[in-house]
């Protein structure tokens, strides 16, 4: 199959690419490269530079004629999309409606889209939550991306494209971008490996952090490449459903750069949740996926690479 990734020089959509790739199928990468990189372009993709809001994207579709599209770009900071919700809806509402009118005009066969798992519960009563409890964002980036899940369903509706959502938990790995505040895994890798003093950022009642699922994105690829024939006009969570607070987190990385440093303390920011944990259920008993990376294999996976990077600079 021939599979545009948006996203595809960024953090996840490049593994995604990598995959896609290895499993023998044609691949097409648009990415403006406001937050990827080149460096992590495969070079057996055949890569356009071009922003999805963009609307000489319609070129690149006639030219191509993908059979799927994996859309990965995405603004994808809570704190920036409540600071500037016009540039979140720009990129989070009406890059997604150009990217799928071009998939209706040029007849793409599947959508698959990414949202938030992390975010669009907002803080949810039901603990973990599933697909079923029904969403109540508490950022414009939560609100974004369940927006671009209701025009899914509308274009699946008025047009008939096919779909699959998968709702994201909170994923780190090789590759992560640490400039923004999105990545916390590679934000604390690298800010101990510049012999800074990261930061914890807590609730005054909480101060142990935030309670998140953290993904390891090796197992996230393996549920987008299931996704291309399975799930169909389905939303799925892809987490762990395991619990794990930030200090627990900081105290994993430590542990395997064999460092100690106590951290520095700081507020929760804007947009932050208390805890989010994830029911995965059903990706497991309809995509036939589940998370096979624990938090201290994946840690160990993502150290090795940054330790690896900076060897080699």
């Amino acid at each position: 199959m021939k599979i545009l990734i948006t996203g595809g020089a960024g953090f996840i959509g490049s593994h995604v690419a990598d995959a896609c790739l290895e499993a023998g199928h044609e691949v097409l990468v648009v990415d403006d490269l406001s937050t990827g990189s080149l460096d992590n372009l495969n070079p057996r993709a055949k890569f356009y530079q071009i922003s999805i809001c963009d609307p000489s994207l319609s070129q690149v579709f006639e030219r191509e004629q993908p059979d799927i599209v994996n859309h990965h770009a995405a603004q994808i900071s809570v704190p920036r999309s409540i600071e500037n919700p016009l540039a979140d809806v720009e990129t989070n509402v009406k890059g997604t409606v150009n990217l799928l009118e071009n998939c209706v005009k040029y007849k793409v066969k599947k959508v698959v889209f990414i949202s938030s798992g992390g975010a669009i519960y907002g803080e949810a009563e039901e603990y973990p939550a599933s697909e079923a409890y029904p969403p109540k964002p508490l950022s414009v980036y939560a609100i974004n991306k369940l927006a671009g899940e209701n025009y899914l369903h509308f274009y699946n509706h008025q047009y008939g494209l096919n779909y699959t959502v998968l709702r994201y938990a909170n994923v780190y790995g090789p590759r992560q971008n640490a400039s923004g505040e999105a990545g916390v895994v590679s934000i604390f890798i690298n800010a101990l490996l510049a012999g800074k003093t990261p930061t914890i950022n807590a609730y005054p009642d909480a101060p142990e952090g935030m309670i998140r699922d953290y993904v390891y994105v090796m197992d996230v690829v393996r549920a987008n490449l299931l996704a291309l024939d399975r799930g169909d006009k389905e939303i799925f969570n892809i987490g762990t459903c395991v619990e794990t607070t930030t200090s627990l987190l900081y105290k994993t990385i430590l542990w395997h750069m064999g460092m100690e440093m106590e951290p520095l303390r700081g507020e929760a920011r804007q947009g932050d949740l208390r805890r989010s944990m994830l029911d995965c259920s059903k990706a497991f008993q309809e995509l036939g996926w589940s998370p096979i990376f624990t938090l201290e294999q994946g840690i160990k996976e993502t150290v090795q690479y940054y330790l690896r990077t900076r060897s080699e600079r």
